[in-house]
């Protein structure tokens, strides 16, 4: 990648959770959260020797598809959703800190480095590989041996997949300092579905060519002034199954920030929230809607028109994209009608008065 095009980030303040509506019981539910017993917490620990045998046998330089899997800490998840929340409409990013187990990268912890941020991009400077070093000495220095195993980075309101300048990024640090992980996160996304939006990637070498897949990765709606780029480089990479799980240190962790933050958390609501992200769902969804209907009234005409197929399969599309938003608008409104029935009126005074003079 070009310096300018991506960069990472710093720390964000444990106070702001409470502002990005997550709750510990459906984060923990929705996103398949596993504590790892306190006697097996041994995902954190960390053998030099181990690690440096791994990089010395380089395995995955022979198959394209070495890396499988990902695992990611409850707090390391935690800190990146809440760091791309930050960033409202614009990108940011980050570096994540692990180590390799068999065909699995287990992440331990996320940290953000300062950068300056678009909505299309992140610009990366020398300041930020600076804090870079920095930052890994005083781990090591503080007995914190993990190396930085991937970056992450947002995509607020557009899905998760690597767009070009992404891919060239991966491809650059897989070249350099492989082994790499790209992950992505859609803020806007995680706070209308209720489920964190992420996915991790790994691209391919340039001279190989991957045998055609019919399958493809889970239907996602796409803006129409991203489609383009969304289709362009999705041969080139390939998406890597996600898992969470939590120590017993990540449960003291998670329970402090519940106990402090439940009551703004619950009195929250997608709807108002993520009102920004709905409405720019609305008008993606009109504008995908007046393309078929040009294009189909254009075939009605006999012109230049796309073939019966690719006409059933985009009003397909648009039908799923409906139904989506439909579906995200009846839970926040669903979710809304529980807390009243639930809250309104708590400490009230029973309304049950009796009658003057009455027994």
């Amino acid at each position: 990648m070009e310096r300018s095009q991506k960069a990472w980030g710093w720390f964000l303040p444990v106070q702001s959770q409470s502002r990005h509506g997550f709750t510990e019981i459906s984060t923990e539910l929705e996103n398949a959260v596993k504590l790892v017993d306190p006697h097996r917490d041994a995902l954190y620990s960390y053998d030099k020797e181990e690690q440096d045998a791994i990089g010395s046998q380089r395995p995955w330089k022979n198959d394209p598809h070495y890396f499988k899997n990902v695992r990611i800490s409850a707090v390391a998840l935690l800190k990146m959703v809440m760091h791309a929340r930050s960033g409202g409409s614009l990108e940011i990013m980050g570096l994540m800190q692990g180590k390799i187990a068999g065909d699995t990268f287990i992440v331990t912890d996320a940290f953000r480095l300062p950068v300056e941020g678009t909505e299309t991009r992140v610009n990366a400077s020398a300041e930020a590989d600076e804090y870079v070093v920095q930052y890994l000495q005083a781990c090591r220095e503080n007995g914190r041996m993990e190396n930085a195993v991937g970056w992450y980075h947002s995509h607020p309101g557009y899905g998760c997949w690597l767009s070009g300048i992404d891919v060239a990024t991966q491809m650059l640090q897989q070249s350099h300092v492989d082994p790499f992980l790209a992950v992505v996160i859609d803020p806007d996304r995680t706070i209308s579905a209720g489920k964190v939006e992420i996915g991790a990637f790994r691209t391919f070498p340039q001279d190989y060519k991957p045998a055609a897949s019919g399958g493809g990765d889970e239907y996602q709606t796409i803006p129409l002034n991203k489609i383009e780029d969304f289709g362009a480089h999705a041969s080139q990479y390939y998406s890597l199954e996600i898992s969470h799980y939590k120590s017993s240190l990540d449960s003291y962790l998670l329970e402090l920030l519940w106990n402090k933050y439940w009551v703004s958390t619950i009195s929250q609501s997608p709807l108002f929230t993520n009102r920004d992200y709905s409405s720019k769902q609305m008008l993606d969804l009109s504008q995908k809607i007046r393309k078929a209907q040009k294009a189909i009234e254009a075939q009605a005409r006999g012109g230049p028109g796309p073939r019966v197929a690719s006409k059933d399969s985009s009003l397909d599309k648009i039908v799923r994209d409906s139904n989506k938003i439909a579906g995200e608008e009846m839970t926040g409104l669903l979710a809304g009608e529980v807390k009243a029935k639930l809250f309104n009126g708590v400490g009230a005074p029973s309304v049950q008065a009796q009658a003057p003079g009455a027994e």
